[in-house]
């Protein structure tokens, strides 16, 4: 682990975000992804068998992911310092989507002051998951601030934790794990058997994260002059109000931070689904919602960095 390409990832991905002129290693992540799962189906034939199946496909995606990383690492490390640091430091920012994240409700925030609501909600449907097409205006703000605040775990904090533990390699696992749940994780007809072990692992993998998040999020709200009381109480009474045993921790901190609330019934794949509601409505929500999030997400990253930095040196 070396805190110069950790610090270095970090700024060039505030700086920068994604670089689409340049391959991103989610791609190739993802490709593997269908070529594996491709050969798993052709193995494992019956739907309880795609069950045990869908624990070998994270295991050959989740593990070549890392000793792929480490052996990348590891051979520009053997060339020399600076190849290595710039290689190294290349892996972490490519593992960070902090701007990534703020530019995309930016645009949506964007489409929806110029009351273009068809535009909004075909530009939420590149982030989110849930059917957009019928989504009303306060919905649309709704799936914005829960997208960011979800991702601000899975897409900073998350990895930033696990690639101090274990460096690139490791955050690089991360991002697989992270991948495998987006792709193959859905509690679809599809991939109802196939992807079970894909959500119960990046479950796994986020459950730590997700509640240091949200109590920095509390902290980040106290420095931005929203609700820090709130925050901690929200996050802490609604934590269960999701399906997933990890997301109501940072919506609970952003809505309570906030006093809006989030959360609710969806439609994914064409199906209602049920959730209950995260936060109280002490007003409704509107368009500046997303861009304090924004501001919730990118102090929190920077409180986070510090933090990890601090136990790091310590430890």
């Amino acid at each position: 682990m070396n805190i110069v390409s950790i610090y270095t990832g970090y700024v060039l991905d505030i700086l920068f975000g994604d670089p689409y002129s340049l391959p991103h290693p989610v791609i190739y992540i993802g490709k593997f992804i269908n070529y594996v799962e491709k050969i798993i189906r052709r193995i494992f034939k019956t739907e309880k068998s795609l069950k045990i199946g869908g624990f070998f496909l994270n295991f050959i995606v989740v593990f070549t992911t890392y000793f792929a990383t480490d052996l990348i690492i590891k051979l520009s490390q053997n060339v020399n310092y600076y190849l290595y640091l710039a290689v190294n430091s290349f892996v972490i920012y490519t593992i960070f989507a902090t701007k990534c994240l703020k530019d995309e409700a930016v645009k949506i925030y964007n489409v929806l002051k110029e009351e273009d609501i068809v535009k909004a909600r075909k530009q939420l449907s590149f982030i989110v998951g849930r059917d957009t097409q019928d989504l009303s205006k306060q919905e649309i703000i709704r799936a914005t601030v829960e997208t960011v605040a979800e991702n601000t775990v899975d897409g900073i904090i998350a990895p930033m934790m696990y690639i101090f533990i274990g460096g690139a390699p490791l955050g690089m696992m991360y991002k697989a794990v992270n991948t495998l749940d987006s792709m193959v994780g859905y509690k679809n007809d599809k991939y109802m058997n196939l992807g079970f072990a894909s959500a119960k692992i990046d479950d796994l993998f986020n459950f730590i994260p997700a509640r240091i998040t949200a109590c920095i999020m509390a902290v980040a709200s106290l420095f931005l002059g929203f609700s820090f009381k709130k925050s901690i109480k929200v996050f802490i009474r609604d934590r269960k109000n999701h399906k997933s045993p990890n997301c109501a921790y940072p919506e609970g901190a952003v809505a309570g931070a906030l006093g809006i609330q989030l959360g609710g019934t969806n439609i994914y794949f064409g199906q209602e689904v049920y959730k209950p509601t995260i936060g109280d409505k002490l007003r409704d929500i509107e368009e500046e919602d997303i861009l304090k999030t924004n501001k919730i997400m990118y102090l929190t990253s920077i409180l986070s960095l510090i933090m990890f930095t601090f136990i790091d040196k310590v430890i």
